[in-house]
């Protein structure tokens, strides 16, 4: 598929322990080719955004930036809060948004995918993603939507998904990720930022 070496990081909304969320991104790394590198982003100790801090940056939030500028391409698996997503994961692309980090996210493809205990599955949370994402000039891959509902009955004891349609949903999606990746990387153009 990818004719380079390709890094993938993936963040995950949710920073519950066990969160379903988790276990969905840890099932679509697992879909990964051995040679595609991948990063698991640690949000949980980024702090609140505010300007005042960027004169002198946290240290987290410069590690997260320096993560996001040496990804290829990116896996975001969010829950939905109150029709929206986590305020953690929006603090997150808030800091990655601002010049002092030089954009490190613009231009790159993104796949969302989300889980929920409604049958909605995140359906609204990842409506607004789409949108911050391209806000922030980024590259969101359009299909397939990932929007599992009811997701406390594709999941079994062991913690693995056993949901048919949810795998081959996740597959294709990682599928197309990985095609615009080498797209972008195989490209002789270079964007301004």
């Amino acid at each position: 598929m990818t004719t380079q070496k390709a890094h993938i990081v993936g963040f995950c909304g949710s920073l519950r322990k066990a969160s379903y969320n988790k276990i969905l991104l840890d099932h679509a790394v697992n879909m990964l080719p051995s040679e595609i590198q991948y990063t698991f982003a640690d949000i949980s100790e980024i702090p609140n955004y505010n300007e005042d801090l960027e004169a002198n940056p946290p240290e987290t939030v410069i590690q997260l930036a320096n993560l996001v500028r040496s990804g290829d391409g990116f896996l975001i698996a969010t829950p939905e809060f109150n029709s929206s997503i986590p305020g953690a994961l929006k603090n997150a692309l808030d800091w990655l948004s601002r010049p002092f980090v030089g954009y490190p996210s613009a231009y790159k493809p993104v796949a969302i995918m989300g889980a929920s205990l409604g049958i909605l599955g995140t359906a609204r949370a990842q409506s607004h993603l789409r949108d911050i994402l391209l806000k922030i000039n980024m590259d969101p891959i359009n299909r397939p939507e990932v929007l599992i509902p009811q997701v406390h009955v594709k999941i079994d004891e062991n913690g693995q998904l056993t949901d048919e349609m949810a795998l081959t949903v996740v597959k294709n999606l990682i599928s197309n990720l990985l095609t615009v990746v080498d797209n972008k990387k195989s490209s002789k153009y270079t964007v301004m930022k």
